[in-house]
């Protein structure tokens, strides 16, 4: 296989991963909105948050089947939350999670200098712990 072929792909799957990211983010503010069915609701509410629970129905760590409850479970639970949202609020939504993608992408260096302080602060802390606990 060549380079390109596996550029392509990679750039494929992240595409994927970042449109799953603005689905699910899309789902949240749907579930916020009135105008959305309660059915709609409580399967947006079921999806959003098996999408962040860190607990998934098959462990992450079986090989090959831990990651299908991800890859199929999850566009199976958008794909029918978006069926049961009115079109236009859908839309909305989805337009609204992608410009906070944008927003959070040009945010990331940013994001990066918070990091880099925190992991600072925190060696810092670690080498003021061990220098007092030693001497």
């Amino acid at each position: 296989m060549s380079g390109v072929d596996d550029g392509m792909s990679l750039r494929s799957w992240k595409n994927w991963a970042d449109t799953l990211l603005e689905n699910t983010y899309g789902l949240y503010l749907a579930g916020r909105d009135p105008r959305v069915p309660i059915v709609a609701k409580i399967i947006v509410v079921t999806v959003v948050a098996y999408a962040l629970s860190p607990i998934d129905l098959v462990p992450d760590f079986i090989p090959v089947v831990g990651y299908l409850d991800d890859l199929l479970l999850l566009p199976l639970g958008i794909w029918v939350a978006v069926r049961l949202i009115p079109d236009e609020v859908w839309l909305e939504c989805r337009l609204r999670a992608k410009r906070t993608q944008i927003d959070m992408r040009s945010n990331r260096a940013a994001a990066m200098v918070i990091v880099l302080v925190w992991v600072l602060v925190a060696l810092t802390v670690s080498m003021w712990l061990y220098e007092s606990l030693l001497h």
